[in-house]
C-alpha cells in the first residue's frame, strides 16, 4: 500500500506574520517553503536597510497569545527583549507631563524591536526540520488551480516553478499572492491613504553623572505629543534610546523643507522633545529618512477554494494609532490555526487523493470558508477603531470630557467587572478555540477589550463600547439635567430668602 505524503504549504513573506504561519503549519505537520524576496535581515548587510523601517512595535495580549498558541517556549523568549509600558505619557505644549495608566490591574502593552521579533521568530523557523526558508525568492504569479508558484531566484535570475498543496500570502500591503488572487476570486477590495504621513527621529540615549547611558524620558510609558492635528510620540529601546515618530497633514511636512523650518517649527510645537533629540540629530533625521504613507486597505474573501488565503498586512493594512496591526496579524494565524483543528485538516496527502491534485479538501475548504465569513467583521471593526484611535491620540486625550469620560468608564469597570482575567488563564483555552463564547458581562473600557482581552472579538468589542458609550451618553445628560434642577432648587431657594427679607 503507497503511503501518505506530506502536504506542501508555501508562505510567502518572511516577516512576523510570515514566519508564525509557517511556524503553525510546521507544528501540525506539513512540509513548509517559506519565500522572502529580501535578503536574510539577520545578516549583517541587511541592517541598514532594516533601520529604514519603523524599528518599533508594540506588542499587546492578542499579539502574545498568538505567539504562546503556537509556541510557549520561544514566546518566553522572545518577551525577555521587551520593554513594558503602562501608559501613556501626556506632553502638553507648556512642558507638563500627564500619566494615563492603559489599565486599572497594571497590565503593560510591549515596546519590542522589529528587527529583533523577526529574526528570532526566523530563527525558531529555521530550527523545525520541515521548514525550508529561501530569500532572495521573489513571486513572479501563482497558479492557484494547477497548485503551481513561480518565482525568480534574484541572485542567478533563473525563473522556478514549485508545486504546492496550500499557498500562504503574507507579504505586505503590496501583496503579490493577494493580486494573483483577484485573477480567479470576485474580491471586494478598498484601499485609501490618509492625508497624513510619517517620519522616523531617533532620540539618543543620555548620560548620568557617571557617564553611563540613561533613559531621557520615562522608559515604561509611550510618550505622546499631542498637538490637534499632528502629534510626535516616543516608543524606548534596549540600548536607552527612543524611536519617535512624526504623524502629521501632508501639507503641514510640505512646509518642513530647510534646517531653518524643521528647527522653528519644532521650537513652536516640541521644545521639549527637540531639546532632548537635539538640533544636528533632528535635521539631519528629518532629512535623510523618507516620509512614509499611511495606508488602510480592506478586502473580502481571503481566501480561494482549498488553495490559498492572505493574513496580516496582505488581507487588512491599518494605520498605526491602535497598536494593533503586528497583533492582528499574528491573531490571524492564532484563529486559521485553530479552524484548521477544529475542522480535522489533515497534514497528510491520502494515497487515494495523490493521483489527482484538482481534488478539493473539503475540510480545508470549510476551515478557509469559516476563516473569511468569520474573521471579515473582526478586521473591518479593527482598521476602524485604527483610525478613529488616531483623532483620540493627537486631540482627545487633552480634553476635559475625555478625561470625565475615562474616569467614569473605569469606576463602571471597577464597580461592575471585579475579577481580573490574566493572560496565561486565556492560554489554554485560546490555543483551542478562536474566542470566548458569548458576549463578556460587565463593564469593560474598549482599550481594555481590545488590547488585554485576546478571548473578545475585534467586532465584540466594537459593539460591546458602542452600547456602553450610548450609557455614559445617558448619564452625562441625566447628570446635567440634575444639575439644571440643583441649580433652578437653589435659584427657587434664593429668591424666597429675598421675598422672606423684603416682607
Amino acid at each position: 500500500m503507497a503511503s501518505s505524503a506530506l502536504r506542501r504549504v508555501v508562505v510567502v513573506g518572511a516577516g512576523p506574520v510570515g514566519c508564525l504561519a509557517a511556524m503553525a503549519f510546521a507544528k501540525q505537520g506539513w512540509s513548509v517553503d517559506l519565500y522572502e524576496g529580501r535578503p536574510d535581515i539577520r545578516l549583517p548587510s541587511s541592517k541598514a536597510a532594516a533601520q529604514q523601517r519603523s524599528i518599533n512595535l508594540a506588542i499587546s495580549h492578542r499579539g502574545i497569545a498568538a505567539l504562546e498558541a503556537i509556541d510557549a517556549a520561544a514566546t518566553q523568549r522572545f518577551m525577555r527583549a521587551v520593554i513594558p509600558m503602562r501608559g501613556r505619557m501626556i506632553h502638553t505644549l507648556k512642558g507638563d507631563l500627564v500619566s494615563q495608566l492603559y489599565d486599572r490591574d497594571g497590565q503593560c502593552i510591549n515596546s519590542i524591536d522589529r528587527a529583533l521579533l523577526n529574526e528570532d521568530l526566523l530563527n525558531e523557523a529555521s530550527a523545525l526540520l520541515n521548514i525550508r526558508i529561501l530569500f532572495r525568492h521573489k513571486v513572479i504569479s501563482a497558479d492557484f488551480d494547477e497548485k503551481i508558484i513561480t518565482l525568480r531566484n534574484l541572485d542567478s535570475n533563473e525563473e522556478l516553478s514549485m508545486d504546492f498543496d496550500f499557498c500562504i500570502g503574507a507579504d505586505g500591503s503590496y501583496s503579490i499572492i493577494r493580486r494573483q488572487m483577484m485573477r480567479v476570486v470576485r474580491m471586494d477590495y478598498h484601499q485609501e491613504y490618509i492625508k497624513h504621513e510619517y517620519v522616523e527621529l531617533k532620540m539618543p540615549a543620555g548620560r548620568d553623572s557617571e557617564g553611563k547611558s540613561m533613559f531621557l524620558l520615562d522608559p515604561n510609558h509611550l510618550h505622546i505629543w499631542p498637538r490637534h492635528s499632528f502629534m510626535l510620540i516616543a516608543l524606548p529601546n534596549k540600548d536607552k534610546t527612543f524611536t519617535c515618530t512624526l504623524f502629521a497633514p501632508n501639507t503641514d511636512l510640505d512646509r518642513l523643507s530647510s534646517a531653518d523650518s524643521i528647527l522653528s517649527w519644532f521650537k513652536v510645537h516640541f521644545p521639549d522633545a527637540l531639546q532632548m533629540i537635539g538640533e544636528r540629530t533632528l535635521v539631519n533625521d528629518f532629512m535623510r529618512n523618507p516620509r512614509s504613507p499611511l495606508i488602510c486597505t480592506k478586502s473580502k474573501p481571503y481566501h480561494y477554494k482549498d488553495r490559498v488565503i492572505v493574513l496580516g498586512d496582505a488581507a487588512h493594512s491599518m494605520v498605526p494609532f491602535y497598536g494593533q496591526g503586528l497583533n492582528c496579524g499574528l491573531e490571524d494565524v492564532r484563529i486559521l490555526s485553530t479552524l484548521l483543528l477544529e475542522e480535522g485538516v489533515e497534514s497528510t496527502i491520502p494515497p487515494i487523493k495523490m493521483e489527482s491534485r484538482n481534488s478539493v479538501d473539503q475540510r480545508l475548504a470549510r476551515a478557509l470558508d469559516r476563516y473569511s465569513d468569520t474573521r471579515h467583521e473582526d478586521l473591518i471593526a479593527i482598521c476602524d477603531l485604527a483610525m478613529d484611535n488616531y483623532v483620540e491620540m493627537r486631540h482627545h486625550v487633552t480634553t476635559l470630557s475625555y478625561i470625565f469620560k475615562k474616569t467614569l468608564d473605569n469606576l463602571l469597570y471597577s464597580l461592575s467587572s471585579r475579577t481580573f482575567i490574566s493572560l496565561a488563564s486565556l492560554g489554554p483555552l485560546l490555543s483551542r478555540v478562536p474566542y470566548s463564547p458569548g458576549e463578556p458581562s460587565g463593564w469593560i473600557p474598549l482599550y481594555t477589550m481590545v488590547t488585554f482581552r485576546p478571548d473578545i472579538s475585534y467586532a465584540t468589542a466594537k459593539k460591546k463600547a458602542a452600547r456602553q458609550a450610548n450609557i455614559i451618553m445617558g448619564l452625562g445628560w441625566v447628570g446635567v439635567a440634575l444639575l439644571g434642577l440643583l441649580g433652578m432648587w437653589i435659584t427657587w431657594i434664593a429668591l424666597a430668602h429675598c421675598i422672606q427679607v423684603q416682607r
